[in-house]
């Protein structure tokens, strides 16, 4: 299963966000929600990195599945948008698939 939490503050602004775990929906290779998942996350973080001047703290281990990025500083509406863009994109793919495979959580910093 894959943990997405994304981190907002109490007025609801982005602070980043970390994906954790394979989702386990079929064998390597072949694992589309993975396959999704992973997609939105890199691009996300790619976007961020190359679209906008925010700045960005991210961190990475694919053999255990683990992706993170946090902002080091308000960010701006660009990213606001591109982080608005994953969260529907990763509920898209729950809704899809459900709770057997990804689980979202929002949590407050």
């Amino acid at each position: 299963m894959t943990d997405i939490t994304i981190w907002k503050t109490p007025e609801g602004k982005y602070r980043g966000f970390e994906c954790n775990g394979h989702a386990d929906f079929a064998v390597y290779g072949k694992d589309v929600v993975c396959a999704a998942l992973s997609v939105l996350t890199i691009n996300t973080i790619n976007s961020i990195d190359q679209l906008t001047d925010d700045r960005i703290d991210e961190s990475a281990d694919e053999n255990a599945g683990i992706i993170s990025c946090h902002f080091t500083n308000n960010i701006s509406e660009k990213t606001e948008l591109l982080m608005q863009s994953f969260e529907l994109g990763v509920n898209s793919i729950y809704r899809q698939y459900g709770k057997k495979f990804l689980n979202i959580k929002i949590k407050e910093v």
